[in-house]
């Protein structure tokens, strides 16, 4: 798993892009704070290695809680910039802090 980020000079955003290996997988998305936790706003592309990949802008100065959802299944990034409990979850969240 890797989070890549690329930080513009022109404005408060960042592309963040997300990256899985889950070669087996049917279906891949994000699911955040910052998409309302709804899987079908950040559905992530199966590239012909077997990852998984997809990039969302999102302003800086801010944290943003996140899980992948892998067919149906949510999955922590190991890459994240720290973790943080969720009591509605039940477990903890990664974090991505921009």
């Amino acid at each position: 798993m890797a989070i890549t980020k690329q930080f513009l000079k022109t404005k408060p955003v960042c592309k963040v892009t997300f990256s899985i290996p889950a070669e087996d997988a049917k279906k891949v998305s994000v699911v955040g704070s910052f998409n309302e936790w709804n899987e079908k706003k950040l559905p992530l592309k199966k590239l012909k290695n077997g990852n998984f990949k997809g990039t969302v802008d999102l302003e800086t100065g801010n944290s943003y809680e996140f899980k992948y959802i892998v067919d149906g299944i949510y999955k922590n990034d190991e890459a994240a910039d720290d973790y943080a409990w969720n009591d509605f979850a039940g477990a903890e969240n990664g974090l991505l802090n921009l």
